[in-house]
């Protein structure tokens, strides 16, 4: 456990870069060689647009970075937060400090960007990917970024979480959101053995289905249970799902990156599709 911690205490940018860089070219590969979803698409047209999104989610963190580290570094001088004020072996510490972050800083941000009109407005450019997979996992406009940012900071508040524990949750979260974003068709053996503490392609592509009340549904990002704890738990037939959202169906809504970034500031839309919402049938 020392050596985990000493490594990600002081983990190069370097190193960061290629687990996210490795990441994306693993699920890249899974994905050619196991498809769930074969529609034809541009797939490099498409990562280029995920990619642009990609750099801008680094870019807001790259300079945002000061504060976290600032944060975590606060929390531990002056003994602020959950882990700085129970006394438990470092490996229970690790793992429910974890379980907290992920709550906070991707559970409870994710709900509440679909909850709070002016967020969701910000969070729509992720869901206007009408072709997901693994590079979709950072699709986001940069003020969600910055969202995503606070939600984040505000957890290691409450955790007290030390540095080493935020970049093991940052990049454990990168990885996960890559995977469970992935368009691979993963074992029905596997799913149901991971399922029920990851958050697996099956589970989360739900979440992405065009209409409600399905794009209301498996916010986790990380750590699956979160969703079956607050009723937020969906588990519905995959090839069934028509990925995108209904008010922003329009090519140029996730296809132009000058559009995408005005999603936020055109205000509110009716949906594009008529009749009530799509459910797939529960299997």
């Amino acid at each position: 456990m020392e050596a985990i911690i000493d490594y990600f205490t002081n983990i190069p940018s370097s190193h960061r870069t290629l687990l996210l860089v490795g990441g994306i070219t693993v699920f890249w590969l899974l994905e050619s060689a196991l498809p769930l979803f074969t529609h034809e698409y541009t797939k490099w047209k498409h990562a280029g647009i995920n990619f642009f999104f990609t750099f801008t989610t680094i870019l807001v963190n790259f300079f945002l970075a000061f504060i976290l580290v600032w944060s975590s570094d606060w929390v531990v001088a002056n003994e602020f937060g959950l882990m700085q004020w129970v006394s438990l072996p470092v490996v229970v510490e690790a793992v429910a400090g974890l379980m907290l972050l992920d709550l906070i800083g991707a559970y409870a941000a994710h709900w509440t960007e679909h909850r709070i009109p002016v967020l969701w407005r910000f969070h729509l450019v992720h869901h206007t990917d009408q072709h997901v997979d693994t590079t979709s996992a950072n699709r986001h406009h940069p003020g969600e970024s910055v969202i995503r940012f606070v939600f984040t900071t505000l957890a290691v508040f409450v955790v007290g979480a030390p540095i080493w524990l935020v970049f093991v949750y940052q990049t454990l979260s990168a990885l996960l959101s890559q995977f469970n974003h992935a368009n691979v068709t993963v074992p029905a053996w596997i799913h149901k053995s991971i399922s029920w503490l990851v958050v697996t392609p099956d589970m989360h592509r739900v979440h992405h289905h065009y209409q409600l009340p399905l794009t209301d549904s498996n916010f986790g990002n990380i750590f699956s249970f979160w969703d079956r704890v607050f009723g937020t738990y969906q588990q519905v037939d995959n090839s069934q799902l028509i990925y995108g959202v209904d008010t922003h169906m329009d090519h140029d809504d996730h296809q132009s990156i000058a559009r995408m970034l005005r999603i936020p500031f055109d205000g509110k839309r009716q949906p594009t599709t008529a009749g009530s919402p799509a459910t797939p049938p529960v299997h």
